[in-house]
């Protein structure tokens, strides 16, 4: 048994000298890689839009403007909300290197209450996804005063009134 003891705490030993004794490695000094050359580079003014606080019913639509940064055409395929209550429309055709575009995403202000909701994109792009983001918060609409009718009906019939 202290035989066996012996060899492991040998075969240890062994390994630590070997260790320490291994050559240095020489790190490579940074260099910055270049960007991927080529393909179209979708580029948003802001991935993340705020409804901020809004009455029930409100305005459902909301945008997100985006431009081709890049040198080859860009091809949105599909773009799908995170649930049927946020709905993406964006364009169809191919945008091209310079040019704009825009995505429509419509929130259903039904439902009240705070949201956080998400659009996928799936494009041609080297990534070939993009995630945007709609939050916000719907309210009840503020109650209205009971309104006074114009004019008050009469209680009595025209025969009454006669007599």
């Amino acid at each position: 048994m202290k035989s066996l003891l012996s060899l492991v705490i040998l075969c240890f030993s062994v390994g630590i000298l070997f260790a320490q004794d291994a050559p240095a490695t020489q790190t490579a000094p940074e260099v910055e890689e270049a960007p991927l050359e080529g393909g179209p580079i979708m580029e948003f003014d802001a991935t993340e839009v705020d409804y901020g606080t809004i009455e029930q019913n409100a305005d459902p639509l909301r945008v997100f403007n985006f431009k081709n940064n890049g040198d080859q055409p860009l091809v949105i395929k599909h773009a799908k909300g995170s649930c049927g209550c946020t709905v993406p429309t964006y364009p169809k055709e191919p945008i091209m290197p310079g040019e704009t575009g825009v995505i429509e995403v419509r929130y259903d202000t039904k439902r009240i209450g705070p949201f956080t909701k998400s659009v996928t994109l799936t494009t041609n792009e080297a990534a070939g996804r993009r995630v945007l983001k709609i939050k916000g918060k719907v309210n009840k609409p503020a109650e209205q005063p009971a309104s006074v009718p114009a004019s008050s009906p009469s209680i009595f019939s025209p025969e009454q009134k006669k007599g």
